[in-house]
């Protein structure tokens, strides 16, 4: 599995939350135009990224690359990350996921545990 991250905040962060989850998990921190076009052109299965709202500079980028079908908003400000609708969302087919950097300890880690149990 290789996951690109992209967004405003935290990269480096969710990056080593990512290995602290499971090392074999392949990642590479990117810019959001240059993360998304990764997702377009098949180089990463899955893009994660962080900003203040959860869908702005989180997802901007992969919402106009890879369209919002397969992008999901895991939280925003007053909401905080739903297991079942994570869960839900990768069953569904998204493939994009942002979340606001409050969040990161618990949209990671329902994020990758979704991902990895993906039926």
């Amino acid at each position: 599995m290789k996951i690109v991250i992209g967004g405003q905040v935290e990269k480096q962060a969710m990056e080593a939350l990512i290995k602290e989850i499971d090392s074999s998990i392949e990642t590479v921190v990117k810019s959001d135009l240059d993360a998304a076009m990764a997702m377009k052109t098949q180089q990463a299965d899955y893009y994660l990224g962080a900003c203040h709202t959860g869908g702005g500079g989180a997802l901007a980028m992969a919402i106009a690359m890879i369209s919002r079908e397969k992008c999901e908003t895991v939280s925003m400000p007053g909401r905080k990350p739903n297991k079942q609708a994570v869960e839900a969302a990768v069953q569904n087919g998204k493939v994009a996921f942002g979340f606001t950097g409050d969040h990161l300890e618990a949209a990671v880690p329902m994020i990758i545990h979704a991902l990895k149990n993906k039926s």
